[in-house]
């Protein structure tokens, strides 16, 4: 009898099999001797539509809202039917004696797997398998720790809850807007009150009057001051600036007190997904979205990090035991580092990081004990890989310790101030490189109290209050994790809905709210734009999974407020301008085009939402790359036939056939596979040549 195992993507089913020894490759699955290894595409099977329940939903009228049905129902993707349709011929295998789950370890990953065997109406017994990295070490352990499926069923209800919570309100609603305002108008749980923080940030910014202020800077003694009243430095009267510069000059003033203080400043904690993504985003400009990707990849193609989608900044104590494992494998990258370490047989200084009770369904993102070839990575993974190993290394080296010496003099009954910090020692500022270069200081304050001081000059500085900065992708996540709007895995997609909906656009790193965002706001019930009832929602839904919820009851609540949101949408007489009307006509029509911006370029379509015309304004965008500022270049057909040309740089190229190239990671595979045999030799070109002529 053999176990079916059920993996959520091909390439992580090829990495199980290899490892369980599975060699009769077929189409859909590898197979063992006690193992058949399957695979999903993501998910196979989703909620049915509501077209699905009644054809007349198929067109979208607002009569027919809410549409609540009884029962929520399951339906095959029919792009990828054929996939579920081989795991449902391998279930009903009378060799198959049980079923393993091997998707990714989360919410999310449990619903892929328990949708598809809903759907083929699975009975016999049912097992997880419960790993945080895709090492062969890793997932051998799994299989020998295999836990029952029971043990998720909580994780598996919440999955659901949030997905029926998200079909209710976010298609309800958008059916309502979209087809009372005859404008494509998207709203949900978690994308709306997103929009509404970004929103806020931007009226803080337009009501925003700057003020004049003056700072007062002077020479007094050894000591460069500022002068300060009550922690304030700001004076915001020029008159008063004057006076003061005045009443001190050339004066002589007192050290009324210096004080030294020693602080240590502990390391930090290694990664959960949304402070990767936030770092990411303030060092490189990544995007989550992209962040999140690259982590994907580093996870399951090349092994290198554990689970990405946690929310959880700590370790279980059980790992202590696989450090040096792990500064083993990332040598090859970081020996200057790692080398000392190891040397000593060192042990994480940072204790406070092994904390099982802090630890959710998944332990902190941290390096694996995989040999790392930093030369098969992208700049871009290397520059993810390099944040989650230097600040695991940091956790290896004593806290940052430094010294603040804080001297105040008093002249003509005014008071200054001067700050100094020393380093005492930069522990783990050694390898995270973030010591302020300011701080080495050569010549540290020396100066007592009670010594008389002159005014050797004095300076007043002008300067404007600023408004607030509008929101980064990283301050938008902090938003979200703040609020408890979303989870790490969810929050980069809504934040990507909120641009390709035009709610909102980035510009220059930062995100500006829209005319459509705008009057969406004012559109959407008060209710569903408010962070808090979002938070309170998930919050529920992870003590559901904790097994400490009532999924019946939630879903009940939800369907409640599905009817009060559509109730409230129906009797509102707000009103709604498309903000995107070009004064040209529908030929089929004759309504107003709209112009909207697309990933592809912009694109003209028609504002009656029953008729389907759209056609391309600008040409069409291409996946080759400018080689000079390395945007996607358009397509263009010319009388020679296809060419490509940059918006930017002008640059045209022909649509010549590019060079294959070969990847740093297949050029060493190739090198071990064909280097030993006496007939080829060790050149590239002769590595490729064995390589096709023993495919032949």
């Amino acid at each position: 009898m053999k176990s079916l195992v059920l993996a959520e993507k091909p390439s992580v089913a090829r990495e199980i099999a290899r490892v369980l020894g599975c060699k009769q490759i077929h189409k859909s699955y590898i197979e063992g001797e006690k193992y058949v290894v399957t695979w999903a595409l993501g998910h196979l099977v989703e909620l049915k539509m509501p077209e699905h329940y009644d054809k007349k939903y198929q067109t979208w009228r607002i009569e027919d809202l809410p549409i609540i049905p009884d029962k929520m129902g399951l339906k095959v993707i029919k792009q990828t039917s054929g996939q579920f349709k081989a795991i449902e011929q391998l279930a009903k295998r009378k060799d198959i004696k049980d079923c393993i789950i091997a998707t990714d370890a989360g919410r999310e990953g449990e619903l892929v797997a328990r949708w598809i065997l809903e759907k083929i109406r699975w009975r016999k017994p049912l097992k997880r398998l419960w790993i945080s990295s895709h090492t062969d070490r890793s997932i051998k352990e799994g299989f020998q720790k295999l836990r029952p499926g029971r043990e998720f069923d909580h994780l598996y209800q919440s999955a659901v809850c949030r997905a029926e919570a998200d079909w209710l309100i976010g298609l309800n609603v958008t059916r309502a807007l979209t087809t009372k305002y005859q404008d494509p108008l998207s709203a949900g749980r978690v994308q709306t009150p997103t929009l509404a923080l970004i929103f806020e940030r931007e009226k803080a910014i337009q009501s925003f009057v700057p003020k004049e202020y003056w700072t007062i800077e002077a020479r007094i003694g050894p000591l460069q001051t500022k002068w300060e009243k009550n922690g304030q430095q700001r004076i915001f009267s020029k008159e008063t600036a004057g006076k003061i510069a005045s009443k001190i000059k050339d004066q002589q003033g007192m050290v009324v007190s210096v004080t030294r203080k020693q602080k240590s400043e502990p390391q930090p904690l290694p990664y959960d997904l949304t402070e990767l993504q936030r770092d990411a985003n303030i060092r490189f400009g990544f995007s989550a979205k992209k962040t999140l990707n690259l982590l994907q990849r580093l996870y399951e193609h090349y092994k290198l990090v554990t689970y990405p989608r946690t929310d959880s900044r700590y370790l279980t104590t059980d790992m202590e035991a696989t450090m040096n494992d792990r500064l083993l494998g990332m040598a090859s990258g970081y020996g200057e580092e790692v080398k000392p370490l190891l040397a000593k047989k060192a042990k994480i200084a940072a204790k406070r990081v092994f904390n099982n009770e802090k630890v959710t369904d998944h332990h902190a993102i941290i390096p694996t004990e995989e040999q790392l070839h930093l030369g098969d990575l992208s700049a871009d993974e290397r520059k993810i890989y390099d944040l989650i190993a230097k600040r695991f290394l940091t956790l290896f080296y004593p806290p940052y310790k430094y010294e603040v010496i804080h001297a105040t003099v008093e002249v003509a009954g005014e008071t200054f101030t001067a700050s100094e910090k020393i380093i005492i020692d930069p522990g783990f500022k050694k390898i995270s490189g973030h010591a302020d270069e300011n701080e080495l200081v050569s010549k540290p304050l020396s100066i007592e109290k009670g010594r008389s001081v002159s005014v050797q000059s004095v300076q007043i500085e002008q300067y404007m209050t600023e408004p607030p900065q509008r929101y980064t992708e990283a301050d938008v996540l902090a938003q979200m994790e703040k609020y408890g709007l979303g989870t790490p895995a969810t929050r980069a997609e809504i934040i990507e809905k909120l641009v390709d909906s035009e709610a909102v656009e980035r510009k220059n790193g930062r995100f500006y709210t829209t005319a459509k965002g705008k009057q969406l706001l004012n559109l959407v019930n008060e209710e569903l734009k408010s962070p808090e009832l979002t938070a309170r929602w998930e919050k529920e839904l992870e003590k559901i999974s904790r097994g400490k919820g009532d999924p019946e009851e939630f879903l009940r609540n939800i369907r409640k407020q599905t009817k009060q949101l559509i109730m409230e949408i129906k009797k509102s007489d707000k009103k709604y301008r498309a903000h995107n009307l070009t004064g040209s006509k529908c030929p089929e029509c004759q309504s107003f085009l709209k112009e909207r911006n697309t990933k592809e370029g912009k694109i003209l379509v028609c504002s009656n939402l029953q008729c389907n015309y759209r056609k391309r304004k600008d040409p069409k965008l291409s996946n080759r790359r400018c080689p000079t500022c390395h945007k996607r270049m358009e397509m263009h057909q010319g009388k020679a036939g296809l060419y490509f040309q940059c918006r930017n740089c002008n640059i045209v190229e022909k649509a010549e056939e590019r060079k294959q190239t070969v990847s740093k990671r297949e050029e060493r595979q190739l090198m071990q596979r064909y280097a030993k045999k006496e007939d080829f030799g060790t050149s590239l070109g002769d590595l490729l040549k064995a390589a096709l002529e023993e495919k032949e």
